[in-house]
């Protein structure tokens, strides 16, 4: 069961959402149209993936910095296995393609990080720099379409709701009754607030690991699709959605110390920073301020989420400090 302190961030990602929303359906008339709406909920998506797939990571305990680079990379892959001229048969194998590069990342960076025992962050900047240098190497510049038709469907829609997005919130809400209802989420959580006692308590704390970041690199190529669908064309050069998607799963609740997190909540964090990038055009400020709120935001939701902690720390050491005053003058008579 979720302790009503756990609610919070789904709280306050909601009440942001709603709130920014609100103001700026008042403020400008084409916020609230269906082709705006739809455009963000679509702009959302490969955000929203790549950070569904982090909060794997972040819930044992890790980190994974390559999933930009590794969606940029599927995005380049897509430019030669997804072409205008290919026939459905075709097109469907270049997708299972994509989707093993994403599994063949996976492996590899959960073989360093559990086999070869390095730290995640060393690891996957390890990573990322290959994937960056392999998608330089197959396109050194822009060039190679996406399929008219693989773009179309990914963007299908019933009204201005994207059929994938509504797939994407049953997903988050189901990956979230699996970790907090199920033996098997339990075990992810306790791997990630201590592996050595899970270990000895007879846990599979290897496997657990290593599923997270291959489930991790999965999620960012199946993003990568979106990112495909968005920018159409092979671009060895796409946005910087590794520190995004940590954002957002810090923001949706998640612990950088591992153990602790929501799917549900990244997923509403998600929206909330994809939003900040869409209304902020509506009103013609620069998009430089959408980095610098996301920033405070991560900055003020550690202090929020973490509040109890911090006071106790601030209890001890005043505590502490008494101690030592009412110690002194014995000390000198």
């Amino acid at each position: 069961m979720r302790t009503p302190r756990a609610w919070l961030p789904l709280a306050l990602m909601t009440t942001l959402i709603l709130a920014l929303g609100a103001y700026a359906a008042v403020r400008q008339d084409a916020f609230l149209t269906q082709y705006n709406l739809g455009n963000l909920l679509l702009t959302a998506m490969p955000l929203v993936l790549v950070s569904l797939g982090q909060t794997n990571a972040l819930l044992v305990g890790g980190f994974d910095v390559s999933v930009a680079a590794l969606m940029t990379l599927c995005v380049v892959t897509a430019s030669f296995t997804l072409q205008p001229d290919k026939s459905w048969p075709l097109l469907f194998g270049g997708a299972f393609v994509i989707i093993g590069v994403g599994l063949a990342t996976g492996v590899f960076n959960a073989t360093l990080v559990r086999v070869l025992k390095l730290p995640s962050i060393i690891a996957t900047l390890g990573t990322l720099s290959i994937l960056e240098g392999a998608s330089l190497l197959l396109r050194d510049h822009p060039e190679g379409f996406i399929n008219a038709d693989v773009i179309e469907a990914l963007n299908k829609s019933v009204s201005f709701v994207p059929y994938a997005f509504i797939a994407v919130v049953v997903l988050a809400i189901a990956a979230d009754l699996w970790l907090y209802r199920t033996r098997a989420g339990l075990a992810v959580r306790a791997v990630g607030l201590d592996d050595t006692s899970s270990r000895r308590l007879g846990m599979a704390t290897g496997r657990t690991v290593f599923l997270a970041f291959v489930i991790c690199s999965l999620m960012a190529a199946v993003a990568g699709f979106y990112s495909a669908a968005q920018v159409q064309i092979g671009s060895p050069i796409i946005g910087n959605y590794a520190l995004e998607s940590i954002a957002a799963a810090v923001l949706g609740g998640a612990s950088l110390a591992g153990g602790k997190g929501s799917f549900v909540g990244t997923l509403l964090a998600a929206l909330f920073l994809t939003e900040i990038g869409n209304v902020l055009p509506l009103f013609q400020q620069p998009t430089e301020y959408a980095q610098m709120t996301i920033g405070g935001l991560i900055l003020l939701a550690l202090v929020l989420y973490q509040a109890p902690e911090l006071l106790a720390r601030l209890r001890t050491g005043w505590a502490g400090v008494g101690r030592l005053r009412a110690r002194a003058p014995a000390a000198e008579s």
